[in-house]
């Protein structure tokens, strides 16, 4: 063990640092430096420049007038839809870029990129803040549209404005659980695994309406919606059929008066079919790729 923390120490130049851990177990320390090595990994981003700030803004403005579009198209009350820019593989600089341009809403898949990110951004907007009081920049709503495992779920609740990914009772208790200490209840939707893909996470279409009634028992929640992804194969034609399907279950549970009114969110669609989605119902669009364009950060696998 002491060799691997040699080694760790030594990819990081500061092995000499191993003579002040005081009464640090040395298996404590290596965790540790590992800990450090993953959010350096995850937080590296390329540089950012004025090229690539005008880029970001010529995307987000595109994805913003083909959402318009779509709503349009669809009959959709215009500005209804709900543009979530998932920013796992933007870089800091590039969510700045956004919260100056109005964009409110982002989607992160692992809760501690959640955790730092809002952290980093809120610190940014209170000192913009503090420096001219006059300043109007937007609250910033957080989302976790990744799956969520449970010994991560007490951190998510302490950021996430919405969780979008609710697969099953056992995550819909520990979310229960975490958030009593909430001033108000967690908002949740529930992933609906609408083509029945054993290799999908997603509660099977019948039973959602079920666990939807259960959810509304336990006071520190609130169900608001489903959510579901299209499928990886068959292009726009099997992304329609998906997303028609699940806007026939959201309005059948909406129909049935289960949830009341503020069961009113059906989150579908991504980059490649977010306008497909609109047309069959969406009111929430989950688009990272056309805005961030190419990667900007090195993510791990590993939280």
């Amino acid at each position: 063990m002491r060799r691997v923390a040699h080694g760790i120490l030594h990819l990081y130049g500061a092995r000499f640092l191993l003579q002040i851990t005081g009464a640090f177990h040395i298996a404590d320390f290596c965790a540790m430096l590992l800990r450090l090595k993953r959010m350096s990994e995850t937080t590296a981003s390329v540089p950012f420049d004025a090229d690539q700030a005008t880029a970001l803004r010529d995307r987000l403005n595109s994805v913003r007038q083909r959402v318009a579009a779509s709503e349009k198209k669809s009959g959709q009350r215009a500005g209804s839809v709900v543009l979530i820019v998932v920013s796992k593989s933007g870089s800091i600089e590039q969510i700045r870029e956004m919260v100056n341009m109005g964009q409110i809403d982002f989607g992160e898949n692992r809760v501690q990129q959640l955790s730092q990110r809002s952290a980093t951004i809120g610190e940014w907007i209170s000192r913009r803040k503090e420096m001219d009081p006059k300043a109007t920049l937007p609250q910033v709503r957080w989302h976790m549209v990744g799956s969520l495992q449970r010994n991560k779920v007490k951190k998510c609740v302490e950021t996430a404005r919405l969780i979008h990914s609710i697969d099953s009772m056992r995550i819909a208790e520990e979310v229960q659980d975490a958030s009593t200490r909430r001033p108000t209840p967690t908002e949740v939707l529930l992933e609906v695994n609408v083509s029945g893909d054993s290799n999908k996470h997603g509660i099977a279409p019948p039973a959602v309406k079920h666990l939807v009634e259960q959810l509304l028992g336990m006071p520190n929640m609130k169900p608001r919606g489903i959510m579901c992804m299209g499928p990886l194969d068959g292009g726009l034609e099997a992304a329609r059929r998906t997303f028609e399907r699940c806007h026939e279950l959201f309005q059948e549970i909406r129909g049935s008066g289960v949830g009341g009114d503020v069961f009113n969110i059906l989150s579908m669609g991504m980059s490649n079919d977010y306008e497909v989605a609109i047309e069959c119902g969406a009111n929430m669009v989950r688009v990272g790729s056309a805005v961030i364009g190419d990667p900007q950060v090195v993510e791990t696998t590993e939280e």
